[in-house]
């Protein structure tokens, strides 16, 4: 879709187009028959436009939930967009932590913080923080996303407290606001980005922008190496329902400074994980994890806590040890329920071996496994289909690496 066809989708036809080309296909019609009976009254593509953007509303629904209905999106841009819980966990936070004024003049008819949203994508942040309170200026590279992020403003009824513009966030003034929120692209033309190098804008230039600002949040994946995270930084990583999704560098006035225990050593910024939708938190305390064998349970720490470099507050949490200094592993020989991991009790440990795996499962008659591997070099997929599993019995099976050796657990959900 492009920006003139989405422009045909907000005139009183295109609305119109819309909720037919919604109501054609929640009936059920395949997309040859929805196209068909569209194109009787509207142009073909002002028919895919409408069919295309009824197909992303009903998969924005797992992000956006009943705001999906009103919202009109781009497939990167959905693809890019945080879900609803995870942006309103932020937005609260720069909505409370910065005192109104701190870095510009309120808006007119907010008392909450001004806020720079730069690389805005369709809007989900920009949606989550005025409801917060925040007064949102929000730019965007590509106009078609700009002008889809306006459109969201205006469906939610949020116009009063937003704005969206197509600019180069390189040329904005982060300095005229209280917070700058960025969240740098990580797509290009063959996919997914993982190095901060490649974000658009780049790594250093975010960095630059937030220098300028009196806080900042800036949106990242969660695998971002810690070295460059700056100095005096809080480094958030956030899980939602076991799955982590983000994290985000709190800088400024929106950083909490590293207490004493708080900082990777040599790293000089504070680590966080957050559990959502509970909003539970973990930080360092300073504890250590031993090393030990197996005991009767084993431990799956929270994937937030084990980027958090955390997996010793949670061993400590379930009064267990690690299997391996460099596996995020814990077992221990009793059962502690805590949000922070999921426990599995262990009923057999081997080296691993397929002939021996696979035997071990048909003694325990197991037709159904889910396997789980940390430190494990094996094909997940191309092991289930070796082991041939045939039974009324389920069982996880969990893959790891023991002081350099291959080993499989089997095991059941505690």
């Amino acid at each position: 879709m492009d920006l003139e066809a989405f422009r045909a989708l907000m005139t009183p036809e295109g609305r119109t187009a819309l909720a037919e080309a919604v109501r054609v296909t929640s009936e059920g019609l395949n997309p040859v028959a929805a196209a068909t009976r569209l194109r009787r009254s509207y142009e073909p593509a002002l028919t895919s436009a409408a069919l295309t953007q009824a197909a992303l509303r009903r998969r924005a629904e797992a992000k956006f939930g009943v705001d999906a209905a009103l919202m009109y999106f781009t497939p990167h841009g959905l693809e890019q967009a945080t879900r609803t819980e995870v942006a309103a966990h932020r937005a609260r936070r720069v909505a409370a932590a910065v005192p109104a004024g701190a870095g510009a003049t309120p808006a007119i008819g907010t008392a909450g913080p001004r806020v720079l949203d730069v690389c805005c994508g369709i809007g989900g942040d920009l949606i989550a923080l005025t409801r917060a309170g925040c007064a949102v200026d929000a730019v965007d590279l590509d106009p078609l996303t700009a002008e889809v992020a306006r459109a969201n403003a205006a469906a939610l009824d949020l116009s009063h407290l937003a704005t969206a513009r197509t600019a180069d966030a390189a040329d904005t003034d982060p300095s005229a606001y209280d917070v700058l929120f960025a969240d740098p692209a990580r797509r290009g033309a063959r996919g997914r980005v993982f190095d901060p190098m490649a974000y658009s804008p780049t790594w250093p230039v975010t960095l630059e922008l937030a220098s300028r600002a009196p806080a900042a949040c800036l949106k990242v994946a969660p695998g971002i190496p810690y070295e460059l995270v700056p100095e005096g930084a809080e480094a958030e990583w956030v899980s939602y329902k076991g799955e982590v999704k983000e994290a985000a560098i709190w800088l400024g006035g929106l950083a909490r400074v590293p207490e004493p225990g708080a900082a990777v050593p040599g790293s000089g910024f504070a680590r966080r994980a957050t559990l959502l939708p509970s909003g539970e938190t973990l930080v360092p305390t300073g504890a250590e994890a031993g090393v030990g064998s197996v005991a009767r349970y084993l431990y799956e720490p929270d994937g937030a806590a084990v980027r958090a470099h955390l997996v010793a507050e949670v061993a400590d949490l379930v009064g267990g040890h690690l299997i391996d200094p460099r596996i995020a592993y814990i077992t221990g020989d009793t059962l502690a329920r805590t949000p922070w991991a999921a426990a599995y009790e262990v009923h057999e440990v081997m080296p691993f071996s397929l002939k021996a795996l696979r035997a071990a499962l048909r003694k325990r008659g197991v037709g159904n496994a889910t396997i789980k591997k940390r430190g494990s070099a094996v094909d997940i997929d191309q092991l289930s289909r070796n082991l041939r599993l045939s039974g009324d019995n389920s069982a996880t099976i969990v893959l790891t690496r023991i002081a350099e050796r291959p080993y499989a657990f089997i095991c059941q959900p505690a």
